[in-house]
């Protein structure tokens, strides 16, 4: 589709520093279109505050704040998690937001009857790929607009100037400049000091964790927590029974007050480079400990193994932003069968910043004291592991048979 002929933009609106500048962009680039911005809720919670006023004082025509969270969750972040799904350590929180969000704003430009949609993802990262992706999925012809493809900004420092220049407000600084993202799962940094390898990111100063505390400064006493789950989801915490919404959110409280849940990776983008980011995810890493700790007891041998297997894959595919994809959803039939038995309830201890096993009942359990035990048993002959033994390493007893017989 050709500029002139592009009267009406849908675009993905945070009102950080990227989207705020290009609402004024678009207008002055894209024959003074109107630009309709919309804001996916996935728990970032105060960045919602002041986001309609800023929206239509930059110039956009009207602003949809759409409440996603519980999608958000049950849809996306308990699939993954029940997936065990880790990518270089890193639990997705960005990934599996960007395809909600993008979801959405298929649905919006539709119903506007918008002629393309605009999303402030920059030419070096992942998110441009999540979010076209998923417009792909949904709305195969429809246009897309990236400015920085586009523009001839070439830093945060001069989107900072255009902003200046053009009276956008904005909640940051040149000093405080981090590129984060937020949502009810995960707080993320990059750029400024954590640019270099070498720098330890700043955790005891103060305003850099959001989410949590140093595990230097989280209390000199454990806490105690219990999870339960059902068919691998989780349906309480501390016996009180709660959305899986609800739960992530009291483990946001508690794993950020022991210092959980903090990452500094270096990771493998999808476009090439690596990247440094430091990561928080209290609640999130509390929930995948729990799960798995879980899993050690109900899931047989071959299953456990084949499921971390395809975890790798999973992680993948929900990283590259290729949520809606046939292999995810035969990936996530697959994880479902495996969870028909993953319900019980685990106890764990939370001590500056460490999670420590503490306990772990299930009815489905498979781990039987009785034949485990070093005391007698009555279930285990002992005899019959030679036995065992015997046919289990024939393979290699012929083979060294055989060169023995060479030698000869």
């Amino acid at each position: 589709m050709k500029k002139e002929d592009i009267k009406k933009v849908v675009l993905a609106y945070s009102g950080g520093l990227d989207t705020s500048i290009i609402i004024p962009w678009l207008k002055e680039n894209y024959n003074n279109c109107e630009v309709i911005a919309v804001s996916g809720n996935v728990g970032q919670a105060d960045e919602l505050e002041g986001l309609e006023e800023k929206a239509l004082k930059t110039g956009a025509s009207k602003l949809y704040v759409e409440d996603l969270t519980e999608e958000f969750v049950n849809d996306f972040i308990i699939p993954t998690v029940k997936a065990g799904a880790l990518y270089e350590e890193y639990m997705l929180g960005t990934s599996f937001a960007r395809p909600a969000i993008a979801k959405r704003l298929v649905e919006i430009a539709i119903a506007e009857g918008a002629d393309a949609i605009c999303h402030g993802c920059t030419g070096k990262g992942n998110d441009q790929v999540r979010f076209e992706l998923t417009i792909k999925a949904f709305a195969p012809d429809m246009p897309i607009i990236a400015p920085w493809r586009e523009w001839d900004i070439k830093s945060r420092e001069e989107e900072i100037e255009y902003a200046e220049a053009h009276n956008v407000p904005l909640k940051i600084n040149r000093e405080t400049n981090y590129s984060k993202d937020k949502n009810l799962w995960h707080l993320s940094h990059e750029g400024l000091d954590l640019e270099d390898a070498g720098n330890e990111p700043m955790y005891e100063k103060p305003g850099f964790l959001e989410m949590g505390v140093s595990p230097i400064e989280a209390p000199d006493a454990p806490t105690y927590i219990t999870l339960d789950f059902e068919q691998g989801v989780p349906v309480a915490y501390n016996d009180k029974k709660m959305s899986a919404k609800e739960i992530i959110l009291a483990l946001n409280e508690v794993g950020g007050a022991n210092g959980i849940g903090l990452l500094d990776i270096i990771e493998n983008r999808l476009v090439g480079m690596k990247c440094r980011g430091v990561y928080e995810t209290p609640g999130g890493a509390i929930l995948y400990f729990a799960h798995n700790y879980l899993e050690t007891l109900t899931l047989d041998k071959m299953t456990a193994h084949k499921k971390q297997e395809l975890s790798l894959t999973f992680a993948d595919l929900v990283y590259n932003g290729q949520w809606f994809t046939p292999l995810r959803e035969a990936l996530s039939a697959f994880v479902d069968k495996t969870q028909e038995n993953v319900t019980g309830k685990v106890r764990l201890k939370l001590y500056k910043g460490n999670i420590i096993k503490a306990g772990v009942w299930s009815d489905y359990a498979l781990y039987s004291e009785e034949l485990a035990t070093f005391g007698e048993d009555n279930v285990y002959d002992q005899k019959d592991s030679a036995g065992f033994i015997n046919l289990f390493g024939l393979p290699i007893t012929v083979e060294a048979r055989m060169k023995a017989n060479l030698k000869k």
